[in-house]
């Protein structure tokens, strides 16, 4: 059975078929994050640390780390601050060790730089996973030294120097040459992870279809796992979370063994809680004095004042059940469970103390 280990200094997360989905967590990655990449630029990584504890807590077992800011200040002042392999080396090495300091959820290492690949390598813990090499000769023969020297697992995306393409035989083409690849510097297909190229639904009425056949050929004809940004699929359309937690559990069926992806329902801010607030006492509605604003964003559907778990996360969770992923249904009756509100804690069910009363 194919396994692929990942691990921390202190933490193993093993992808597999017959393993729970590995959730990647995301966040921690400037790209189309301003204010994250601004924190970064001025040497500030408390976004980084927070975005780390949030991910794990919510059910990230790997934490992706990508080192791809623009340093848009410091360039005006250095223009080497332009080239990302100037740029992205020391920061990725920061990253590491900040995500390290705070967590000891194994990470992958995430850069079109090698150097920073490097980096990050030099830096960690354990055996993270690498992301990523794709089809094009001269990524093949820069990555895949770095990943028979260090011994770690790497992402595959199945493109080359052809470019993304929407023919699904030309994609599984590109991993195979890959995985063959691979094979010459002695590195074992468990330690290859596809990427088979999710595209947007809304794009390409196939995509999903695609996908899952993918899945399947890559799991029964190369005996590889596989992963994806999971929320390509819902590019550009309306209620993706809804996409995102369809596809999920399907791909999941047909052989996904894990994607990267954000955890986290993100908290609801200032703005929307006023507006909300805004529009109920517009409606005539009385609310206690004391209402908290954790327990008005629950009595009206807005979601949570604080990070959790976000709705991909509960989808993830049944369908591991559903698989037999999930010993016992444990982890979903743990995720789950309702939290005792203050005051009640250890009361039993619903803070009753005591729990349930027998019966004499």
């Amino acid at each position: 059975m194919t396994r692929t280990v990942i691990e921390s200094k202190t933490k193993t997360t093993i992808m597999g078929f017959d393993q729970p989905f590995t959730v990647i967590g995301e966040r921690i990655n400037p790209t189309g994050r301003k204010i994250l990449n601004a924190e970064l630029e001025a040497g500030d990584f408390s976004r980084v640390e927070a975005d780390a504890l949030a991910q794990v807590a919510a059910g990230a077992t790997v934490l992706d780390i990508n080192s791809g800011a623009v340093f848009s200040n410091k360039m005006a002042e250095d223009p080497r601050y332009a080239d990302n392999n100037f740029v992205e080396p020391d920061l990725m090495r920061e990253l590491v060790k900040r995500v390290q300091a705070v967590t000891d959820c194994p990470i992958c290492i995430d850069s079109s730089v090698p150097g920073a690949l490097v980096a990050g390598l030099e830096a960690a813990e354990g055996r993270p996973l690498l992301n990523s090499v794709t089809g094009e000769e001269e990524r093949l023969e820069q990555v895949l030294p770095l990943v028979k020297k260090y011994n770690v697992p790497v992402v595959a995306i199945s493109n080359d120097d052809t470019g993304i393409s929407e023919d699904p035989e030309v994609r599984f083409a590109v991993a195979k040459k890959i995985v063959e690849r691979a094979a010459d510097f002695g590195i074992p297909a468990h330690d290859i992870v596809v990427d088979p190229l999710v595209m947007p639904v809304g794009a390409m009425g196939t995509a999903g279809l695609q996908v899952f056949e993918l899945n399947r050929r890559l799991r029964n004809e190369l005996g590889v796992n596989t992963t994806c940004g999971a929320s390509n699929i819902s590019f550009g359309l309306p209620n993706r979370h809804g996409i995102n937690n369809a596809f999920l559990p399907m791909a999941m069926a047909t052989g996904m063994t894990s994607a990267i992806m954000n955890p986290v329902a993100l908290p609801v801010g200032p703005k929307k809680l006023a507006e909300k607030k805004a529009e109920v006492e517009a409606a005539g509605i009385i609310l206690p004095a004391d209402m908290d604003d954790e327990t008005f964003c629950q009595m009206f559907g807005l979601g949570s004042t604080k990070p959790r778990a976000g709705k991909e996360m509960e989808a993830i969770r049944a369908a591991n059940f559903l698989t037999n992923n999930d010993d016992g249904g444990a982890n979903w009756i743990a995720f789950n469970k309702v939290p005792a509100k203050p005051g009640e804690e250890g009361r039993g069910r619903g803070g009753r103390a005591g729990g349930r009363r027998r019966r004499a």
